[in-house]
């Protein structure tokens, strides 16, 4: 088995912002291995707010590439497992890694990934992806909303002065639900005060309003929101399952470069299954081969965000597509990957 690294420069469909800053420009690192005529794809973004660049994702990989490289391996977890110690201070890279890993392996098997986990679906039962609308002017707002009519979903980047008024604006475009993601952006007071007019205006989750590790802002709103509470920022590894549930979060939102690839993903599942918490997976905005791996654990969510290669104005890869928040997989096996540079 071979490991390539590829770095791309993913341009944005629209300038994309939320309440800490804005993006035109999305760098992304995709891990190839390779084996014989077969080749596995895994993808992570560079993200500053978790400390992750191109250079410090590619250094990790190649500090253990002869390890990966000569890694005799049946499952992806089993290497998974058998490489944590030397990339658990890298979640991002061990992520791109181990989406690679599972691509291959369902192309080993000529099967999707979905397949070789035992999973099976009736295809109208499976969630359905938002479509994000990032925070600008109202008006740009509505535009965007129009750009891309008849999804069921649409996420709202909200932690502005006018959230309020920017959900009423978009509501008159559409009676799709909504969700509302204020990324770290309000406070207790104006989480509980906000989300009573949200639920009157057909929002139907708010995804981490407050700080992370704000416990006592959480304290405040568990138990008396009006609306349920979604932990992203405070959700990064398997650990913060149970801190999350302890603080009264009524769900979870997992991102696959965060907790470290499918590998823990599948293991949060479960351990959110037991702790009766709700299960969304997310995405950053990342080309298709990151998204393909998402659609693979589909059949175990009640939400998914997976619309990142739809806010690209140009994609690197094929794998599966998304028609007004429905999921199409690709014939191809594996994540359903391949890279067109």
């Amino acid at each position: 088995m071979k490991l390539r690294l590829h770095t791309f420069d993913l341009p944005l469909r629209h300038e994309f912002t939320i309440s800490r800053g804005s993006l035109t420009v999305q760098p992304t690192l995709i891990v190839e291995l390779t084996e014989g005529d077969l080749r596995g794809f895994g993808e992570a973004t560079s993200n500053s707010y978790y400390g992750a660049t191109l250079e410090s994702m590619q250094e990790s990989l190649k500090a253990v590439r002869e390890k990966i490289e000569s890694a005799g391996w049946v499952d992806p977890r089993e290497f998974w497992e058998s490489l944590n110690a030397d990339l658990q201070h890298d979640r991002f890279a061990q992520c791109a890694l181990d989406q690679a890993v599972f691509d291959l392996w369902g192309k080993r098997h000529n099967a999707r990934v979905y397949e070789m986990l035992g999973l099976s679906f009736d295809m109208a039962a499976l969630p359905r992806s938002n479509y994000t609308i990032g925070i600008d002017t109202i008006e740009n707002m509505k535009a965007k909303l129009r750009e891309f009519p008849g999804w069921p979903i649409y996420k709202i980047k909200l932690g502005t002065d006018r959230d309020l008024d920017i959900i009423r604006a978009l509501r008159e475009e559409t009676n799709a639900v909504f969700r509302v993601d204020a990324n770290c952006g309000w406070s207790a007071e104006t989480t509980l005060k906000n989300a009573v007019a949200l639920k009157s205006l057909n929002v139907e989750f708010i995804e981490q309003p407050l700080e992370t590790d704000d416990v006592g802002g959480m304290r405040k709103i568990a138990g008396r929101c009006a609306l349920p509470i979604i932990a992203d920022e405070d959700c990064q590894q398997e650990s913060d399952v149970d801190r999350c549930a302890k603080l009264g979060f009524d769900g979870i939102n997992i991102k696959l470069v965060k907790c470290g690839g499918m590998t823990p993903a599948l293991r949060m599942i479960e351990r959110a299954r037991a702790l009766k918490l709700r299960v969304m997976i997310g995405c950053m905005t990342e080309s298709s081969v990151g998204i393909s791996a998402i659609a693979q654990l589909l059949p175990l969510l009640d939400y998914v965000d997976m619309d990142g290669a739809v806010l690209l104005a140009q994609d690197i890869a094929t794998g599966v597509t998304l028609d007004k928040g429905v999921c199409h997989f690709s014939a191809i096996p594996g994540n359903g990957v391949q890279l067109l540079q």
